[in-house]
């Protein structure tokens, strides 16, 4: 069952919230005594997580459950990041928030608030770390957004406690709401694309160098395009600003500026500045999932 992406999340007593993980979605299957970890693409997660399929062993035979393999940074927060990298100092689990089957028995038509009282009362009482449950919270709204904001956790999701388990479905029934961290970035160029353009390239000065951080085509509308170009261009240049480019690689997640990469840019003198959202620093010094907010 997936999340619906949302710009804020319903309140009320038929709605319970849970914090957004930002790790790998995986079902744990034990079906004829032997524990199966895939991912939401169906790869084989028990090679990569040993230790998680170890302590699955113990769930009930013909069981199916839903969760997330998450990374704890070292101040205990999650981070994607650290999960993908192996970062040293982190420390990898699988939260737990669903049942699907259990004991053989399919129990995806029961409401979550059944489902939830099932996995607490039958399968998490024989399972240990690093498996651990989900938590949940059935609190004001505001105060768990204000407490995820100050934490520098990524966001917030709710589920209705009525809700049926539906495979594959983005029906609304769950939600997410991402409460990224946001700051001021410099524009240092674009990328070509249409009539406007595809990308706002961005920087941050350290010290009196401009250091490339990111890319980021996401949060734009047809409008706010045209207006951006109209004030880009008449502050275009030849040479690039960023001190740090080229760079060598084009990173996991293609926000690397190659010496390839840059023949698609267009440079600007940097004196326009982007209020950005975003996830997390990468290790290379990147932003992940960078959003224009205006």
């Amino acid at each position: 069952m997936l999340l619906l992406p949302a710009e804020t999340l319903p309140e009320g007593p038929g709605w319970t919230y849970e914090v957004k993980l930002d790790g790998y979605r995986a079902l744990a299957i034990k079906t004829g005594g032997t524990v199966w970890l895939r991912s939401r693409n169906d790869k084989d997660f028990n090679r990569k997580y040993p230790t998680i399929a170890r302590a699955l062993a113990a769930l009930p035979d013909e069981t199916v459950i839903d969760g997330e393999v998450v990374a704890l940074d070292e101040a205990g927060r999650p981070s994607f990041n650290a999960l993908q990298n192996g970062a040293a100092g982190a420390s990898i689990f699988f939260y737990v928030f669903d049942v699907m089957i259990l004991g053989g028995r399919d129990v995806m038509g029961e409401a979550l608030a059944v489902r939830r009282e099932l996995l607490t009362r039958e399968v998490l009482p024989s399972l240990a770390d690093p498996v651990r449950e989900a938590p949940r919270f059935d609190a004001a709204l505001a105060d768990l957004i204000a407490a995820v904001r100050a934490q520098g956790l990524e966001g917030l999701v709710a589920k209705r406690l009525d809700s049926v388990y539906e495979p594959g479905a983005r029906s609304g029934a769950w939600r997410k709401m991402r409460l990224n961290r946001s700051e001021e970035f410099v524009i240092g160029g674009y990328t070509r694309g249409g009539r406007t353009f595809d990308a706002l390239v961005l920087g941050r000065y350290e010290g009196s160098r401009l250091v490339y951080v990111a890319r980021t085509r996401v949060g734009f509308t047809p409008a706010s395009r045209e207006r951006l170009m109209a004030r880009m261009r008449p502050i275009e240049i030849q040479a690039c600003p960023f001190a740090n480019l080229p760079e060598a690689r084009g990173g996991r997640w293609g926000e690397g500026l190659t010496v390839e990469k840059m023949k698609e840019c267009v440079w600007v003198r940097p004196e326009r500045v982007a209020d950005v959202e975003f996830v997390e620093w990468t290790p290379e010094g990147h932003l992940r999932h960078a959003r224009f907010v205006g």
